[in-house]
């Protein structure tokens, strides 16, 4: 890389924590990332079948020497019960994406033929904009945001990663 990085330090991370759905829970698993120097990409916090829980997934790059003692760090701290990283391939790893994009008539075939392409939804449409829903893995949002970067992307919003552990496993 040019900026002197290695792909070891911009590997992206999927972290699941399985927390008691208390306040204050969110502000310091974000902290212990903060302290060793990890930026936060994406986090979701949902719901789990217990309403006194909750899962977060949370996305980051970083070297991954150091991650081990995060992930230690924060299954220590009050109210975690369960914190651990997941790769891809022994998960079921999910983000969703809405795109406005302004699509005229002469150029709504176009947009819908590169929603179709990927499987996108087409949620909303007036006679000037678009707004596409499209799910799947991170590669797969990036490619179709990418070709649609030629029409005029009005807004963008991503949901960031949601995962579940494959098989037996515990997410």
């Amino acid at each position: 890389m040019s900026n002197g990085t290695t792909d070891a330090e911009t590997a992206a991370h999927t972290i699941s924590v399985y927390v008691a759905n208390k306040p204050g829970v969110l502000a310091r698993i974000a902290q212990v990332f903060a302290r060793r120097g990890y930026n936060i990409d994406a986090l979701v916090v949902s719901s789990v079948v217990d309403t006194h829980f909750s899962r977060m997934t949370i996305t980051l790059k970083g070297d991954p020497e150091g991650l081990d003692q995060v992930i230690q760090q924060t299954s220590k701290l009050i109210d975690v019960i369960r914190c651990v990283e997941h790769r891809d391939e022994e998960s079921v790893v999910k983000e969703m994406a809405l795109v406005k994009i302004a699509a005229d008539e002469a150029e709504r075939t176009l947009a819908l033929q590169i929603a179709d392409h990927f499987g996108a939804k087409t949620v909303d449409l007036t006679e000037s904009s678009m707004i596409l829903q499209v799910t799947g893995n991170s590669d797969k949002l990036d490619a179709m945001i990418r070709l649609l970067g030629r029409f005029k992307v009005i807004e963008l919003v991503r949901t960031g990663k949601v995962v579940l552990a494959r098989g037996d496993e515990v997410t």
